[in-house]
């Protein structure tokens, strides 16, 4: 997301007239050009300056007969734009395919001792971890690639901060992401990097626009104007068209969160006409899940539920699971105010799993929390409560301001709930009436397995049984490599984590170590 290089290319050996270039000086030379075309935010016409040596997002990139610096630049570009076009088309598996390719990249790198381009590679690496939802696994990989540049002023280890500052934020942990940027802020005064600086300050306004919204403090709502104005100005001078949306689009939130919905409408709508220039499906679905919540603010719940209807079937088709989440709660609320909780109740159970897939424990706690808040009349009073208790346990770890208060709102709720109102049948939804329905069937179940000499027989665990013995003999197969294993099994990289670190904990000691394994993925293929 935030580029630059300093890529060198070897002089080409002049004899008389005649120039002779290197395969290598030639792969150098496009990996420079597409890198430029990259930071402006041409996707497509950097992929074409490497068509060449890259097929397209998918494919390896041709290194034979290259040496290391050409090999690890060529793996980095290829990579980092199979992350970004991959995002911005909405592409399945391509963020899986960019982390390879990258971390191929990064190993010849570190080998070589060039701590600054190891330092890129790793950032983007991390980005697509993000991507993922996988927040652990990308603030790990940028902790540890700040700590082994000690080059304070390095544009790739600002970059590195600012973009961990953005990972804390979207764990909801403003204050923290807040304390990055204060001590970034001087370390940047001096650049020229006009698209590091408008990064920074697009995701400074951010953290105060959250902390402003949340504790009800103008003067951080008032700051996050100007930082915003400033990352408007910058990006402007970088002329990086879908920066400059992602501006207009933070706005549109921001006059949203001061119940400006009119002046949030033509932010939005600015940022969907850029985002629609440079053809980036990916963003004009997340700011049509920012419109459909200015509807939701206007009281037009019908036009909120289309559009952000629309904005899930975009999201589906890519790998951003986390965003997918946060979409499919918004896309729950329309339900909601439509009085569909049936409906509303499958997308916002549906947000937990995507949410738990991913390792995003914060989205799967908000999902939660959403039920609670909206369905109570609904749901069950035991389902209630668990729901309840799910989000508490999710949440725990949140620096969101509001989540406090909501917890405690909703806590009260539940226990109102399970004082004042028995179990109505016409007010249950039909998935919770048949979960009833088949807790009451226990007895009978427990009746006919006696019966038949299968008393000690669980279905369930014998389910989780097998599972575990998969997992156990992929892990082994791949020497405890998670990512490959997933691969094996069909299902992500994080979806196994999540089973691993939830249902069978036994096995994490078959599984690389997650510091290690992170090494791992470097190695050639």
């Amino acid at each position: 997301m935030y580029l630059d290089n300093d890529v060198i290319l070897k002089e080409a050996t002049v004899s008389g007239s005649e120039t002779t270039v290197s395969r290598d000086q030639a792969v150098l030379a496009s990996c420079l050009e597409a890198l430029k075309r990259e930071e402006a935010g041409d996707y497509d016409s950097a992929r074409m300056l490497l068509a060449q040596y890259w097929p397209g997002v998918g494919e390896k990139p041709n290194v034979e007969g290259l040496g290391d610096e050409a090999t690890a630049e060529l793996l980095l570009r290829s990579g980092a734009l199979s992350g970004k076009i991959g995002r911005a088309r909405q592409l399945k598996g391509a963020q899986e395919i960019a982390k390879d390719l990258i971390s191929h990249s990064s190993r010849l790198y570190e080998a070589a001792g060039n701590i600054e381009k190891n330092t890129e590679a790793q950032l983007e690496l991390a980005i697509c971890y993000w991507r993922e939802g996988a927040l652990d696994e990308a603030r790990d990989t940028l902790n540890l690639s700040v700590q082994s540049n000690p080059n304070l002023h390095s544009d790739q280890r600002l970059k590195s901060l600012v973009t961990l500052g953005i990972f804390e934020s979207s764990a909801s942990r403003y204050r923290e992401a807040l304390r990055i940027y204060g001590e970034v802020a001087p370390l940047l005064k001096d650049s020229k990097n006009h698209l590091l600086r408008g990064s920074f300050h697009n995701q400074y306004a951010l953290a105060y626009k959250n902390i402003g919204a949340a504790e009800n403090r103008t003067d951080y709502t008032d700051r996050a104007f100007i930082e915003f104005a400033a990352a408007g100005y910058h990006f402007e001078q970088a002329a990086h068209t879908r920066y400059l949306a992602l501006v207009e689009n933070n706005l549109g939130f921001l006059f949203l969160s001061v119940n400006k919905p009119l002046e949030a409408h033509q932010h939005l709508n600015r940022a969907r006409a850029l985002f629609g220039k440079v053809r980036d499906k990916g963003m004009i679905a997340q700011v049509d899940e920012t419109r459909a919540r200015a509807f939701l603010a206007q009281g037009l719940y019908s036009q909120a539920e289309t559009t952000v209807r629309a904005a899930v079937r975009a999201m589906e088709q890519g790998d951003e699971q986390s965003v997918l989440a946060e979409t499919l709660i918004t896309f729950g609320v329309a339900l909601c105010r439509l009085e569909r909780p049936e409906r509303a109740y499958e997308q916002l159970k549906r947000a937990i799993s995507v949410a738990n897939q991913a390792g995003d424990d914060d989205r799967a706690g908000l999902a939660a929390l959403t039920i609670v808040e909206n369905l109570a009349r609904y749901v069950q009073p035991l389902s209630l409560r668990r729901h309840y208790e799910d989000a508490e346990r999710l949440l725990q770890k949140s620096q969101s301001p509001d989540t406090e208060p909501r917890l405690g709102k909703c806590a009260r709720l539940v226990l109102a709930m399970q004082e004042t109102r028995p179990i109505e049948p016409e007010l249950t939804i039909k998935g919770e009436a048949a979960a009833a329905q088949a807790e009451s069937l226990t007895t009978q179940v427990a009746k006919l397995r006696a019966e038949a000499g299968w008393s000690g027989c669980s279905l369930e665990d014998e389910v989780l049984r097998y599972e575990g013995e998969l997992i156990h003999r992929a892990l082994e197969s791949v020497g405890g490599s998670v990512t490959r294993a997933a691969r094996l099994l069909g299902i992500t990289h994080q979806g196994l984590a999540f089973i691993l670190n939830g249902r069978h904990k036994s096995l994490l000691a078959v599984r690389t170590p997650v510091r290690h394994r992170r090494k791992s993925i470097f190695r050639s293929e």
